[in-house]
């Protein structure tokens, strides 16, 4: 049986020193890129984690990713604690657990999510590939947008209830205006880490927005 085995450096020793893993392909949270790239070319019949890597954004990151892929379905997921056994994480179920301890494992978020209060305050559309806006002086792609939020997709670091800069490169003059993270979650693309998050418009000049939403949208 093929495992890939995920820890801390502190826990991978003693994990490897355990007879179900002593075959086992390890990796360091750190290398949590490198062992997705393995899982995905090896299909292993096993990746086990360490619950506290499993309880991190990245390991639910790294979980969801393994449970979305239909050529992975076979994959066991499995949490362990490298003082004592583990659970399974069944395809389709929200947690896992160990030791009585329950991991909770983000669902991934929707292509074009509702905003943060759940509902729709504009109708919000998608926007053409490729277009970027610039949040806090980092570029991020824009993915929806509407006169009061928008979708974006950004390598930098974005978390909830972060308040923002953003600006828009209009064709006659760039649209700024403060903004907000209403929602973000932690991705692993095959383009690397990102964040995909949900903007909340503070002070945007609504006609602007509308415009630059009618030239760029599908």
């Amino acid at each position: 049986m093929s495992t890939v085995l995920i820890a801390a450096p502190e826990y991978l020793q003693a994990l490897k020193e355990r007879e179900d893993f002593s075959g086992a392909q390890t990796f360091s949270d750190a290398e949590a890129l490198r062992a997705l790239e393995v899982i995905t070319r090896k299909r292993p019949d096993v990746v086990a984690l360490e619950r506290m890597f499993a309880a991190t954004t990245r390991g639910a990151a790294l979980i969801n990713r393994i449970k979305a892929d239909p050529k992975l379905s076979a994959c066991e997921i499995r949490i362990v604690a490298h003082d004592s056994g583990y659970s399974r994480a069944p395809a389709g179920t929200p947690t896992a657990s160990t030791d009585g301890a329950a991991i909770a494992v983000a669902a991934p978020a929707p292509a074009a999510p509702l905003d943060f209060q759940g509902t729709r305050r504009a109708p919000r559309v998608r926007i053409v590939d490729g277009v970027e806006v610039t949040i806090d002086g980092n570029l991020a792609t824009l993915v929806d947008l509407s006169i009061v939020g928008a979708q974006v997709v950004s390598s930098t670091v974005l978390k909830p209830n972060q308040r923002i800069r953003m600006s828009m490169a209009d064709e006659k003059k760039p649209i700024r205006f403060s903004a907000g993270v209403a929602w973000a979650s932690f991705e692993l693309a095959k383009t690397g880490p990102r964040y995909r998050a949900g903007i909340e418009f503070f002070d945007a000049e609504a006609d602007a927005v509308q415009k630059f939403c009618d030239a760029k949208k599908k």
